[in-house]
This record gives C-alpha cells, sequence and structure tokens, in this order.
C-alpha cells in the first residue's frame, strides 16, 4: 500500500517513486503488475494528478515501469541490472545486521547457523 506523508520534508512524488521501487525490487510488485492509474492513486492518496504523474514518469526514465497505451502502466518485464545490485546491498545489510546481533547476544557460528535453519533456511 502507497501512502505519503504531506508533513514529511520529502517530496510527496518522491515518496511514491520510493515506495513503488521498493515494492518492485522487493517482488512485491512482479513483473507486469499494474499500477493503479494516476487518477485513482492520486484520488486515494489525496494529492494532485501531477504529483503522481511525475512519479510515474521518474519511475519509467529509471526503467522500473512501462506505460502500455490503455493497459497503462506496468511493472517493467525485468528489473534494471541497477535495482538488482540494489537489492544485493540491501540483503547484505540485512545479513550483517543480524551477525551483528546474533553476535551481541553470544550466539556460536553453530547457533547462527541453527537458528537459520529453524527458521527454513539452510
Amino acid at each position: 500500500m502507497i501512502t505519503v506523508d504531506l508533513s514529511s520534508p520529502t517530496p510527496p512524488y518522491e515518496q511514491i517513486r520510493s515506495q513503488i521501487e521498493t515494492m518492485v525490487v522487493h517482488g512485491t510488485l512482479p513483473p507486469g503488475e499494474r499500477l493503479p492509474t494516476v487518477r485513482q492513486l492520486a484520488a486515494d492518496l489525496g494529492i494532485a494528478n501531477g504529483t503522481v504523474a511525475r512519479a510515474y514518469r521518474d519511475l519509467e526514465a529509471r526503467g522500473i515501469v512501462v506505460t502500455e497505451g490503455r493497459r497503462g502502466t506496468v511493472v517493467a518485464p525485468a528489473v534494471p541490472a541497477a535495482h538488482a545490485a540494489a537489492r544485493r546491498t540491501e540483503l547484505a545489510a540485512l545479513a550483517t545486521d543480524f551477525i551483528r546481533r546474533a553476535t551481541r547476544l553470544g550466539a556460536s557460528d553453530a547457533e547462527v547457523r541453527a537458528a537459520l535453519q529453524r527458521a527454513g533456511f539452510s
């Protein structure tokens, strides 16, 4: 769900762009997924159509979405390599944070591996 904090110093169009980009990179919005129309999203968020249109234009310029005429704006068929790299970077940061926390708890390497296995990761 996309939200806009009108009290934030970040402009609304950047908030929209960032949230959609994050959802695409994380796979929440898969390739081919149709985005709400500019008019619909603007109405849902209580903002101007031009604000949403600007976010969509920025996303299209970055290769995140494509506009397909009557079909509207959809997630691009392939996530650009830069976004795949961003995803890997974020995953590495999450893994590093997990290891740091486990270390602070005094967990051994074996305990960390066991915890990951119990969580369904091998």
